[in-house]
């Protein structure tokens, strides 16, 4: 089959075009902006990537065309598609259709902790040889790719609340109907497609209700919207995640106990920051063990876990000054992420340096909570280019603490003249923040040769 993919370097629809090529399809693409690194992962397995969204790319006359949620009514191409009535899907109901049937779906959803939890539960099943497939809206150091067809009856697959497409408005992970899953957490986001928590709560209870009575939900104990979510009704088995009646993690973040129904059935010990991280760690040892993998050998597995890209990943040091890179955008990741590497690195300040990036963030429908998320920062700098709303007024309460820049040098240059040896630079954003990272390195690199 040939399919041609409107939108394909987005994150998942990137990932959706590897598993097509890796399953035998012959898989096309076109993209606004075609550009590395995913244009380049594409190429590197032989697929044909068009820039723009010309409707002569009906003359390719594909099998299928498969539409990302990025492309909306108007876009020419769309439009030519739907006037020639040539057949079309969505991403997640193509990946359902063509590589989740027959399979056992470990779904991973939740407001936060997506990404490294299913690239955790991804890494125990593998490092135990069972092959699994997985689909993940990151990269793990030790997966090496995104997506990957796998070789087993497994597949783990990052499960977003996001909608689908454009003819279909449903969140994606109710097309995926999985066997095992887990819900980390839940809190409004996505401003942009939905008007409050309750909208979120309905599209989650929509999962549940897809899942069948031998399947197994894994649920955040401490969530008062997904106890809601389930009051609605749910026909699964549930395991609590962070309760003494479930599964529990004992200990410091680094070094910790897992716990089953009060019975202690593995030890975790290794370098990765945060308590967040260690629920993430709880909630994939816990999806293991419904896959048939022993708790015990699940946590010995972490132990050799090395990260997710983009996720307090340290992106280098120059003149004692360490910089590193994170996805955070939330305001209750940005809180967590600092509230990590402060228990990590207790020497020396956290500078932190955000871009209030995504939908949710531009639309200020999270601004009043940035104080708070950032109060455990030394110093923040905000980067206020392209927000309909004031910045600066929102960082008010925490003083000369904070500041705004809409000119991102001016930015590098204020962080830098504040940076002093022992200090940790904390850049979170979940886009490419204009190279802000390497602009920071290479700006402390030379005023440390000035100084020399």
């Amino acid at each position: 089959m040939h399919i041609h993919i409107l939108g394909i370097c987005g994150t998942f629809m990137g990932g959706v075009a590897a598993l097509a090529q890796a399953a035998g399809h012959r898989v096309t693409g076109c993209d606004q902006r075609v550009y590395p690194p995913m244009s380049e992962q594409l190429q590197a397995l032989g697929i044909e990537l068009l820039e723009g969204f010309d409707p002569a790319q009906l003359a390719l006359r594909p099998d299928l065309w498969v539409v990302g949620n990025a492309i909306s009514r108007g876009n020419p191409l769309l439009e030519a598609v739907l006037d020639a009535r040539m057949p079309y899907t969505s991403g997640p109901q193509w990946l359902a259709e063509h590589v989740l049937a027959g399979r056992w779906t470990l779904a991973v959803a939740g407001t936060h902790g997506k990404t490294t939890t299913a690239s955790m539960l991804a890494w125990i099943l593998q490092q135990g040889a069972r092959r699994p497939g997985f689909l993940i809206g990151g990269v793990a150091h030790d997966l090496g790719v995104s997506a990957s067809l796998g070789e087993g009856p497994l597949f783990v697959v990052e499960a977003d609340e996001y909608d689908t497409a454009f003819s279909d408005k449903r969140s994606k992970f109710v097309h995926y109907r999985p066997r095992t899953a887990i819900l980390n957490n839940l809190e409004y986001d996505h401003a942009d497609i939905f008007p409050d928590l309750a909208a979120i709560e309905t599209q989650f209870h929509h999962l549940v209700r897809t899942m069948a009575r031998s399947a197994r939900l894994l649920v955040a104990a401490d969530s008062p919207a997904l106890e809601r979510v389930l009051q609605r009704g749910c026909w699964s088995e549930v395991e609590r995640l962070g309760s003494a009646s479930g599964w529990s993690a004992h200990g410091e973040d680094q070094d910790f106990e897992v716990l089953f129904r009060g019975r202690r059935v593995g030890r975790v010990r290794w370098t990765m920051m945060g308590h967040h991280n260690r629920a993430n760690a709880l909630a994939a040892v816990a999806a293991a063990a419904h896959a048939g993998v022993d708790p015990s050998e699940a946590c010995a597995r972490l132990e050799r876990f090395q990260g997710v890209r983009r996720r307090m990943q340290l992106r280098g040091s120059e003149g004692g000054v360490e910089v590193f890179d994170d996805f955070a955008h939330h305001p209750t990741a940005i809180e967590t992420t600092i509230a990590g590497l402060r228990q990590a690195c207790p020497q020396g300040r956290i500078l932190a340096v955000f871009e209030p990036r995504s939908n949710t963030m531009k639309l200020g429908a999270m601004k009043a909570r940035l104080p708070q998320a950032l109060q455990q920062a030394d110093l923040s700098f905000g980067y206020a280019a392209g927000l309909d709303w004031d910045l600066s007024q929102a960082l008010a309460p925490l003083g000369a603490r904070a500041r705004a820049h809409v000119d991102l040098q001016a930015l590098v240059d204020d962080v830098v003249a504040q940076a002093r040896p022992g200090d940790h630079v904390l850049v979170m954003s979940n886009g490419s923040f204009e190279g802000i990272h390497q602009r920071l390195l290479d700006a402390l690199r030379r005023r440390a040769g000035e100084a020399g």
